[in-house]
């Protein structure tokens, strides 16, 4: 998905260009997000306008730069409703789009009421609609995620093996991996920090396997010539920062090799794993996993300050891939951890 670059925008009305500022700068969210609630609000401002003026043409050719706040302050609850209709019925939006659209209405007339000031009343206060049902997050079991890791370290690349260890041990998101420069490292204390949403840095601890997996690719990676100017940690053939799809490419193959293709695991259900994994078998609690994935919630920001980080060090160390390295020298924990029984909950 394309982000958002311009927040002056000539086809936006100026409300709608100050917004966007304001969530970029002030409410520091992540460009995807801006561009999400970008556009189902530029879509929404055009089906006013265009109910309002009655201008024959297609939404997506419905000039809307010269909305005024007055049009705003005459927006009703019905008309977000019939909104939410249109979306419906014409455009074919599944349940998950229509509550998103609602949650970033509520976020735009949020700011106009209590940021700006240019409406009296919310509109949005009193929309009701249900929220959509949580489709159930898919993860590897423990011994899925054995045969991925010896599948990968099968296959004679240290740097996808490393990869796909950091998914799993550090449930880090795949921006967040694509993003390690080298320096970011530190071998001393055992961590490495990353730049989470909002562009905000997070520490992650690494565990034996992750430093293990680490230390062997850097070796090779600080040997290339080719590479020694490029910052950053993981690279592609031509000696540059690695993709995104890259990353996913190789999550994909790897997969498929183990045999695990076809379960609707991507880079992001890596992520679910390692957590699914330290909840189960490390002894992390919620509130410690929401600290290590660096997961954001108003309600619990102040009990973030006050968690003890040397339990979110301890949740990465009991991880029960945490033993586990690249080379014939794993041994018998391996073995032992195989002859483990899946979870009976596990629906994959």
């Amino acid at each position: 998905m394309k982000t958002v670059n311009n927040y002056n925008s000539p086809e936006n009305p100026d409300f709608l260009n100050d917004y966007l500022i304001h969530i970029k700068v002030v409410k520091m969210l992540a460009d995807r997000t801006i561009q999400e609630y970008f556009l189902d609000t530029r879509l929404f401002l055009k089906y006013i306008y265009e109910m309002n003026h009655d201008t024959g043409k297609d939404l997506a050719d419905v000039d809307i730069s010269g909305m005024t706040a007055d049009e705003l302050r005459n927006i009703s609850v019905s008309d977000i409703y019939n909104f939410i209709f249109y979306t419906a019925d014409e455009r074919n939006n599944h349940e998950r789009a229509r509550y998103r659209k609602v949650s970033s209405l509520r976020s735009f007339f949020k700011y106009l009421n209590k940021v700006k000031g240019i409406i009296k009343d919310d509109p949005t206060k009193n929309i009701e609609i249900a929220s959509p049902k949580k489709a159930q997050t898919k993860f590897l079991s423990l011994n899925e995620s054995l045969r991925l890791l010896e599948t990968a370290g099968s296959r004679d690349s240290l740097r996808d093996y490393c990869m796909i260890t950091l998914f799993l041990n550090c449930g880090m998101r795949l921006s967040e991996l694509v993003g390690i420069n080298i320096k970011d490292i530190d071998f001393t204390e055992n961590r490495l920090v990353v730049i989470g949403k909002g562009s905000k840095p997070r520490m992650i601890y690494l565990n034996n396997a992750c430093v293990d997996a680490l230390r062997k690719y850097l070796k090779l990676r600080l040997e290339n010539p080719k590479a020694k100017n490029e910052p950053a940690l993981f690279i592609s053939n031509q000696n540059k920062r690695i993709s995104k799809r890259r990353v996913q490419q190789v999550v994909e193959d790897t997969l498929t090799s183990a045999g695990l293709a076809g379960k609707g695991i991507t880079t992001h259900k890596l992520r679910h794993t390692a957590a699914t994994l330290m909840y189960q078998y490390g002894g992390a609690d919620v509130l410690t996993l929401k600290e290590l994935l660096g997961h954001e919630s108003v309600s619990t920001t102040e009990i973030y300050t006050h968690l003890d980080r040397e339990d979110v060090r301890q949740a990465v160390e009991n991880n029960p891939l945490a033993e586990v390295k690249n080379g014939r020298d794993r041994g018998e924990e391996t073995a032992e951890l195989l002859e483990m029984p899946d979870d009976p909950d596990d629906n994959n």
